[in-house]
């Protein structure tokens, strides 16, 4: 995946009628701005990525810290953000939206992974050309792949336990224990109740405990 998305404040920038320029604008009237179907709304989109740069990568780390390609799942983001920003009925809860395009981005990436096929592991054994089973022997000061179970083998169960919740609930836990946010603040960005947050939260953590039982066990 590689993506080159790149645009500049300078393009044909849009001047509302109090010749405010776009880096002064607030979010809502960015986004309004890139609603309509003026091309002059590039430079507006250029302000939104500038603003939430930061805040896209910082999402896709607290979900896929071990990737090396982020900054292109962080160039798809904004590609999809700008093929459907007009679908946006609500400007005001435009960060929760781009939250949520970043974390399905994450989960279909992860999905499409999954069906490359596995990873060799070296606690399995291989055949040498004689067809003698061996096992690979390489000195490291490093923790044994036994060890590392309790980190990234875990992490890649938390990964699949957390992909399987539904929808609903997969949003809330990620807005909650990935990326930290408080109940009140992801009742804002998701539109639903206090309680009904708190509710699905509970009932996400629950079902996650039940599919990580037998590797929170040997940890």
């Amino acid at each position: 995946m590689s993506y080159s998305l790149s645009w500049s404040t300078s393009i044909g920038g849009y001047a509302p009628s109090n010749s405010v320029s776009v880096d002064k604008l607030p979010i809502v009237e960015l986004v309004q701005l890139c609603q309509t179907e003026a091309q002059t709304s590039r430079s507006a989109f250029a302000e939104l990525m500038r603003r939430n740069q930061s805040y896209v990568d910082q999402v896709l780390y607290k979900l896929a810290p071990d990737w090396q390609d982020r900054a292109d799942l962080a160039q798809e983001v904004w590609l999809r953000v700008y093929r459907n920003i007009k679908r946006l009925q609500e400007p005001e809860k435009f960060r929760g939206w781009l939250s949520r395009i970043a974390t399905n981005l994450f989960y279909d990436e992860l999905r499409k992974r999954k069906r490359v096929g596995s990873s060799v592991s070296l606690d399995a054994p291989f055949m040498s050309g004689d067809g003698d089973e061996m096992t690979w022997d390489l000195p490291s000061a490093a923790p044994s792949p036994i060890d590392n179970m309790s980190t990234q083998e875990f992490y890649e169960q938390l990964r699949k336990a957390i992909q399987d919740l539904p929808s609903s609930f997969r949003e809330t836990i990620v807005l909650r224990e990935i990326q930290g946010l408080s109940y009140e603040e992801i009742s804002e960005l998701t539109g639903v109740s206090l309680g009904t947050v708190k509710s699905r939260i509970a009932r996400a953590r629950l079902k996650l405990q039940a599919q990580l039982q037998p590797y929170l066990s040997n940890m």
